[in-house]
């Protein structure tokens, strides 16, 4: 067989390996993924963009703020609501949910994966993708180069479990230590308006000491 001959079965089979994964993996229900990112995004903004209104006509503080701290003021309403929503989903898949369940569905437990399921990394994803952008438009006032390594491994890693809906029992116990995500937000804020040495302050520090204790202890005993 003629070497160009062979170097074109060769392109050939390539070929059809790529478009056999961009079917099964990255094509495969895109309704969902690329719709649910979307959404994350949007839903991102118009957290954003309430916190601003909200804060401005509720929170006298917030208008001696400067412009970076108003940035980030609202940009922690938005992290704060994105681990609410997320802990809640993740929760419910690795501790309540049937799709992980031993006796309900055969088949590797890390291969399984449902719409909701994909939906809400999608989501997840989404939210990501904006906050990584804020990181870089106003770095590094927002976190400096570990943040951006951070967002950006994340990315890649719920991106992957969402697409190709492997991992994604695993992706939702790791997602559960966004549950301290708000007491460190709500620490921020708490500092931010001259509350460091209120008893709220104190509360919300003992509250995080547990909160990491108990994600901790949940890893090294499942």
């Amino acid at each position: 067989m003629p070497v160009s001959e062979q170097a074109t079965m060769t392109i050939k089979s390539y070929q059809s390996q790529a478009g056999w994964l961009l079917k099964e993996y990255i094509l495969a229900d895109s309704f969902i993924p690329y719709t649910s990112i979307i959404g994350g995004m949007l839903a991102c903004k118009m957290v954003y963009d309430l916190t601003q209104v909200i804060s401005a006509i509720y929170f006298r503080s917030y208008a001696t703020l400067s412009k970076i701290q108003r940035i980030e003021w609202n940009n922690r309403a938005m992290s704060t609501i994105h681990a609410i929503f997320i802990t809640i989903i993740s929760l419910n898949f690795v501790f309540w949910s049937d799709l992980y369940s031993e006796n309900q569905f055969d088949g590797l437990i890390t291969l399984r994966s449902s719409l909701l399921s994909t939906f809400a990394l999608g989501v997840s994803v989404g939210y990501f993708l904006v906050d990584l952008g804020m990181i870089l438009w106003c770095y590094p006032a927002l976190g400096g180069f570990e943040y951006v390594i951070h967002h950006l491994l994340s990315i890649v890693a719920v991106a992957y479990a969402m697409l190709t809906g492997e991992g994604q029992l695993y992706t939702y116990m790791v997602l559960i230590s966004e549950t301290t995500t708000p007491g460190i937000n709500l620490r921020w804020y708490l500092d931010t308006t001259g509350m460091k040495r209120s008893r709220a302050y104190l509360i919300n520090g003992v509250v995080m000491f547990f909160a990491w204790l108990v994600h901790r202890n949940q890893f090294l005993f499942p």
